[in-house]
């Protein structure tokens, strides 16, 4: 039995020695020292020994124990170490290499248009509101004094989800002036921008798809010279202290009087182009005085308070703004064309 220790301890240390992972090392261990491992094997004979054999052969095996318990220990963290350093030598992160170029994003030219907007009209103590782009034919058209039979209740004009033509998308957001007054207490001054939607074809200045803003006041004594200093203040604020504009007399059923304002255009300084279709102007929103008949569908005694409202094309600001020549560029999310804003 002494042999067999001693053989155990010399071919142990050599094994130990010789494993090169942690895998082979906890399988010399299960080996040498496990349940069914050689030393207990070897531990079995001892039942053969005489009394006087026992304690002798009991201490070199727990020497031998200890041994090769010591032995693996040691070879554990060696080749603990060894895989550790390897580790780091694979992932080591080398500083002097040059970065990662990292491109960031930025806003649409549409909504850099939008956000000075917005910064213009909260200066001015303008309150913004956000609304419904599923729209009732009661605010987008009733409240806002387009009765039945107004061309622009047209199935070939509006996008509707019902045979009745009471639910469809917006076709402008001027519904938005009719909740600021059934809900908003006086005097209101609020923009209110969105998504309209209206079966126009598509051209250079024409989208089934655009956005709006739209702004309106209700005050005592207001009137068109308010409306047309605040247009003009806005249009200079966004294009520069010599932008030059245009009123054009129109009608719209909502406001009485109305008008639509144009400015130049950008592309040809006014001479005539296909952007401006030949005029040297593009229109770039409506507007007008409340219609009595409005404010007093909504409970405002038009006696006693006036207001304006109007509604500006975000898409026809940004190509001004940015002096885009057609307005089909904004949705076609061409890179080339939006790295330049």
């Amino acid at each position: 039995m002494k042999d067999k220790l001693n053989e155990l301890a010399a071919q142990s240390a050599a094994a130990i020695e010789a494993a090169d992972s942690l895998e082979a090392l906890e399988e010399l261990r299960v080996r040498f020292l496990g349940k069914k491992g050689e030393l207990t094997a070897i531990l079995k004979m001892m039942g053969k020994l005489s009394a006087e054999e026992r304690p002798v052969m009991g201490q070199l095996a727990n020497s031998v124990r200890a041994k090769l318990e010591s032995e693996l220990e040691t070879r554990k963290k060696e080749l603990g170490e060894k895989a550790l350093e390897a580790r780091m030598k694979a992932e080591a992160l080398d500083v002097t290499l040059p970065g990662k170029h990292v491109e960031l994003g930025h806003k649409h030219p549409m909504y850099i248009a939008l956000d000075e907007l917005k910064d213009i009209f909260i200066g001015m103590g303008f309150t913004v509101l956000d609304g419904p782009e599923v729209e009732l034919a009661e605010y987008n058209f009733d409240k806002l004094n387009a009765e039945e039979g107004h061309p622009s209740r047209d199935w070939s004009d509006t996008f509707y989800f019902d045979n009745d033509s009471r639910v469809m998308l917006r076709s402008q957001t001027s519904p938005m002036q009719v909740r600021a007054m059934e809900t908003m207490p006086l005097p209101i001054r609020i923009v209110a921008p969105g998504r309209v939607y209206r079966k126009d074809e598509v051209d250079a200045t024409h989208s089934p798809m655009f956005h709006q803003v739209e702004g309106m006041v209700i005050d005592r004594h207001v009137t068109m010279a308010d409306l047309k200093g605040t247009l003009n203040a806005m249009v200079r604020r966004l294009y520069g202290e010599n932008t030059k504009t245009r009123f054009r007399p129109h009608h719209f059923p909502f406001t009485e009087p109305s008008c639509e304002m144009d400015v130049q255009c950008h592309k040809c300084g006014g001479v005539g182009c296909p952007t401006c279709k030949g005029e040297g102007w593009i229109e770039l929103l409506g507007a007008g005085m409340i219609h009595p008949h409005v404010l007093e569908m909504s409970g405002i005694d038009p006696e006693v308070y006036s207001g304006w409202a109007f509604g500006i094309g975000l898409e026809r600001t940004a190509m001004r703004r940015f002096k885009i020549a057609d307005l089909r560029l904004i949705f076609e999310n061409d890179l080339r064309f939006l790295t330049q804003f």
